[in-house]
């Protein structure tokens, strides 16, 4: 059987690390990114193919595709790049905004749709995008996060149908909460971007700091990144891979209530929710 090929961004820590290092374990070749030096030597030292790139920039997409393709078929990409501009709507700015979407939106788009033409040509392909809970249920204090997870979801239901009749298959992971950096990393992003001490937030912001952007918190439900994995291998090995793969009991549950549930009940569950995290 020929080895398979697969792009992983966002593979610095977490789900993308983690899906990293368990594909090359399965066999597979496994083209990982990173921006910074030590998380490429670590990618490096589990034998993985690391490469740099900052998904914002639009020459370093382009460079690392034609990189992979000179030297492999790219049989899939599993697109994980992400991160979180935490804040309440009103404390947002428009470039606070633009960071969230240029990073979660505007480079996922440009990559997806750069690798879509790559697979055409091959007749064949992959293309899973990580999502979250957060694409279909909104939680306070993360509009500009919410926002682009939402964003995302449009995108691929809109691929997947563009790529109807076609041998190239996209589907969404759809993770509740997962063990890995995205909060710390976020706790930067919040106090470079957030006047907290002039909010009406100023109470809630400092009880974030203090907890919130701590890797657990007190979300229960957190999952390893293993979690993640299970679900990308349905999405990569399946006959028929699914639109949608859940992940984790937050993610199935919310799912089942977005349905069911008249929308002031579901703002109290999902308010009551966010009380105990802070």
């Amino acid at each position: 059987m020929t080895q398979k090929t697969i792009l992983v961004t966002g593979a610095s820590s977490g789900i993308g690390f983690g899906c990293a290092e368990q594909l090359h374990k399965k066999g597979y070749r496994v083209f990982a990114t990173a921006r910074k030096t030590a998380d490429l030597d670590k990618l490096s030292a589990l034998g993985v193919k690391a490469m740099a790139l900052d998904i914002n920039d639009s020459a370093a997409i382009k460079q690392t595709l034609e990189t992979i393709i000179a030297q492999t078929p790219l049989d899939a990409l599993f697109s994980n790049c992400g991160c979180t501009y935490p804040g309440a709507i009103e404390d947002l700015s428009r470039d606070t905004t633009r960071q969230q979407f240029e990073t979660n939106v505007f480079g996922p788009m440009e990559l997806i749709g750069q690798t879509v033409k790559i697979m055409r040509t091959q007749g064949y392909g992959r293309i899973i995008q990580t999502g979250s809970l957060l694409g279909y249920v909104t939680l306070q204090l993360r509009g500009a996060y919410n926002a682009s997870k939402f964003a995302l979801e449009g995108f691929i239901d809109t691929l997947r149908q563009e790529l109807r009749e076609s041998n190239i298959y996209a589907s969404l992971i759809e993770p509740g909460p997962i063990y890995s950096q995205i909060r710390e990393n976020a706790k930067e992003n919040f106090l470079k971007n957030i006047n907290y001490k002039d909010s009406r937030y100023k109470e809630t912001y400092e009880k974030m700091i203090d907890d919130f952007f701590k890797i657990a918190s007190k979300t229960p439900f957190y999952l390893p990144p293993e979690a993640v994995y299970k679900k990308l291998l349905c999405a990569l090995e399946s006959k028929h891979p699914k639109a949608r793969y859940y992940v984790g009991v937050p993610a199935y549950l919310f799912a089942i209530l977005k349905r069911i549930l008249p929308t002031p009940m579901l703002d109290w569950v999902l308010w009551q929710l966010v009380k105990q995290e802070i």
